[in-house]
């Protein structure tokens, strides 16, 4: 049985119930990082066997699924939030459902929705890109089709490039574009900063260091804002 366990995004205590009794379960932890997750781990007196999942390598992937063929009960975590969402996943879990092993997802922690909620913009339907490619003509073109939907985007960036991409959003989208930039989500350092993506952007450009992992939440202008409504049902 495959487990896809969220783990906090920072603060310990976010962890569910229910996730700690799934790790409890386990026969084994399937993580990204075997070093984070026994720090996870020993902070909850969890002791379980650790299995370092990768993505790109396909010997990783087929000696978790060899565990699932055998009937073990497996717990796939990330480093932090939710497995898949833009952490590694997504290969075992689309190789274990296309085999018919048994799997459950499990509700929890996510960067994605946290900032979303905390953004203060149109309810409803929203667009979310993860990180953007790297090359900035490939990326212009992905959040300029996503925020024609009329819905808010939500991107993931490092400390590293996070004013680039803020000039980006400034150069595709215009000046004044709404932004939520939600810095180090459930950590000490949270921090929430609001404007337009040049008055973002020029806030960081001023710090003489950027540090911690950035959710990016894109706005519409207030004018093309709209409450969500009941849709016309066709009876």
């Amino acid at each position: 049985m495959l487990f896809i366990v969220p783990t906090p995004l920072g603060n310990l205590q976010d962890i569910t119930l229910r996730a700690l009794d799934t790790l409890k379960e386990a026969d084994f932890v399937l993580c990204e990082d075997t070093r984070r997750t026994q720090i996870l781990l020993m902070h909850f007196g969890i002791s379980k066997p650790t299995v370092r999942y990768n993505e790109n390598d396909d010997f990783s992937v087929n000696r978790c699924l060899e565990l699932l063929r055998q009937g073990k009960k497996c717990a796939l975590v990330s480093d932090c939030g939710t497995p898949c969402i833009s952490d590694p996943g997504w290969k075992l879990v689309k190789q274990a459902a296309k085999e018919g092993l048994p799997l459950t997802s499990l509700p929890g922690p996510s960067a994605a929705a946290c900032a979303l909620a905390g953004a203060g913009f149109t309810g409803g339907a929203f667009t979310f890109l993860g990180f953007l490619p790297r090359r900035s003509g490939k990326a212009a073109k992905l959040l300029a089709g996503a925020y024609a939907q009329k819905h808010p985007v939500i991107v993931y960036e490092s400390p590293y490039r996070v004013i680039k991409l803020l000039e980006l959003i400034c150069k595709t989208l215009g000046e004044n574009t709404p932004v939520v930039a939600a810095r180090e989500i459930s950590k000490v350092y949270e921090e929430w900063l609001r404007g337009g993506a040049r008055e973002v952007a020029e806030n960081l450009s001023k710090r003489k260091k950027v540090q911690g992992e950035f959710v990016i939440v894109i706005g519409l202008p207030e004018t093309q804002e709209q409450d969500d409504e009941e849709p016309d049902l066709p009876y």
